[in-house]
């Protein structure tokens, strides 16, 4: 007798909880339309989307044109921002060690020299620029 009692009482419970989900629904659905109407008359006063719908669960929004059909409305969505890792203090811009430095000073000077000696006709034939950075690299190191 207790176990069909207390699936009574669940089942009790369970249409109550649909029953608020339902008129909860409706509240949105109700705002939702309310919302789109002061947006498209300019009656808003500023208020965003959250604003709104607080006001209107209150039951003080600002009255809104009537909907002249119950279409379905598309609830507006917050925008979220993906949050970024956190990168090391080494990936920073700025933030070398002198021998990362160094090296970017010497790529760059090889860089210009390349484009110099490729204009001059200066390079061997099949020479790459990878190639053609070695050699500059060790030139300047030394």
């Amino acid at each position: 007798m207790n176990r069909y009692l207390a699936g009574a009482g669940a089942i009790v419970v369970a249409l109550g909880i649909g029953a608020s989900a339902h008129a909860a629904n409706d509240v949105m659905k109700e705002c939702g339309a309310k919302y789109q109407a002061a947006k498209a008359g300019n009656t808003l006063g500023g208020k965003n989307w959250a604003q709104f719908l607080a006001a209107c669960r209150g039951g003080t929004a600002a009255p809104a044109t009537p909907v002249a059909a119950a279409k379905p409305v598309a609830m507006p969505t917050p925008a979220v921002k993906p949050v970024a890792a956190a990168k090391p203090a080494s990936h920073l811009p700025g933030a070398q060690s002198p021998a990362m430095q160094a090296m970017h000073d010497r790529q760059r000077k090889c860089g210009q020299m390349w484009s110099a000696d490729k204009a001059a006709g200066k390079i061997p034939a099949g020479q790459k620029w990878p190639q053609y950075w070695s050699a500059c690299n060790t030139k300047l190191k030394g």
